[in-house]
């Protein structure tokens, strides 16, 4: 069987990765593809790297265009997204790229986003360890790990990609949360970013003559919009109260997420147990890869892929975990979470159009 699919916001950077896996996945058929400004143009005036959609014209984002689809990836701006998706039909999956439908607590939504609160969808990171078991669907047909947000996803019609840099956090730390190995106090991530993650905006932030040659953080202070996300899921992971400080600095490369997130270990806690923790956590998983102990990623191990690496270490002078985590914000930190979340809802196999590998050099 193969799946009609909508693509709101194909212009964009995450909107043509979504396009270019969806190009290649034997399940699905990419039929419309919709932006706002750029609506009659063809696609490949926008993405040009798309060969094989050539024959693709943007229409207007719009519900009426939307509507009659099997899946609809709806990748806009916050506040943008909740308005069209209460206008599609109920048993068309929705696939959230934004921020929308991420936050559970309307009072987060308010202090980070503003404006209404769309409620939560199941949330797209399948590999998520939880404290306690998940509640499948009855009308799965395999019986999924219900310890990760896996269960969660089975026949979902609605669901939230993650925001990248809350995905690598939290799945750097949850392992250490689960096992009762790291405090949930005094978390602190710093993340080396690629500017594709803000998307196609024109601000001069982004321009290569202010990248190039240099490191730019921003959001600091505890005002970055993923500090909630990370909390809540860290909370799903056995955290009671997570304090979280997190940075994110621009670096001059165009895609990948270098995360270094620390927190302090409980006492007693020794580098094999953290070794063993991690590992444990991930294992059996197609995505999410822990390395050798000294064994650090890189973000060009992973681009192109839908590969998470991660390495950790304890600083036992400092008496911290330390993990490094790396992944493509625009594979793995959306399109590839989206995807590879739509997969477990259909009941199909997980992996289906999604690859390890990555591109080098």
């Amino acid at each position: 069987m193969t799946f009609s699919v909508a693509v709101a916001g194909a212009s964009g950077y995450a909107g043509g990765e979504l396009l270019r896996i969806l190009a290649g996945h034997p399940d699905f058929e990419i039929r419309t593809v919709t932006a706002h400004q750029n609506a009659g143009h063809p696609l490949i005036a926008h993405q040009p790297h798309l060969r094989s959609l050539a024959h693709l014209t943007l229409t207007d984002t719009s519900a009426a265009n939307l509507a009659g689809h099997d899946v609809v990836f709806l990748v806009l701006p916050h506040g943008a997204s909740g308005e069209i998706a209460a206008q599609l039909p109920d048993e068309t999956i929705v696939v959230d790229c934004g921020a929308d439908h991420r936050l559970e607590d309307p009072a987060d939504w308010a202090a980070f986003y503003g404006g209404e609160h769309f409620g939560a969808w199941a949330y797209g990171v399948p590999e998520l360890p939880l404290v306690a078991p998940a509640s499948a669907p009855s009308t799965a047909a395999t019986t999924p790990d219900a310890s990760k947000q896996r269960a969660n996803l089975v026949g979902a019609r609605r669901i939230a990609a993650p925001g990248c840099n809350a995905s690598a956090v939290s799945l750097a730390l949850a392992p250490g949360i689960v096992a009762g190995l790291i405090e949930d106090q005094d978390i602190v991530a710093v993340l080396a970013v690629g500017p594709s993650g803000a998307g196609k905006s024109l601000k001069t932030m982004y321009l290569a003559s202010e990248i190039l040659g240099s490191a730019n953080p921003y959001a600091v202070g505890g005002t970055h919009r993923h500090i909630p996300e990370i909390q809540q899921n860290l909370r799903k992971s056995g955290a009671t109260a997570p304090t979280v400080s997190f940075t994110p600095v621009l670096v001059p490369m165009s895609r990948g997420i270098l995360a270094t997130s620390t927190a302090r270990v409980k006492p007693g806690v020794t580098a094999e147990q953290v070794q063993t923790a991690w590992e444990a956590a991930y294992a059996g998983e197609p995505f999410v890869q822990v390395l050798p102990a000294g064994t650090l990623p890189r973000t060009a191990d992973v681009l192109g892929a839908n590969t998470v690496l991660i390495g950790v270490a304890l600083d036992e002078a400092a008496g911290r975990v330390v993990t490094v985590l790396a992944l493509d914000n625009l594979y793995k930190g959306t399109a590839g979470a989206a995807i590879q979340s739509v997969n477990i809802a259909l009941g199909l196999d997980e992996t289906a159009g999604l690859t390890v590998n990555g591109v080098a050099p």
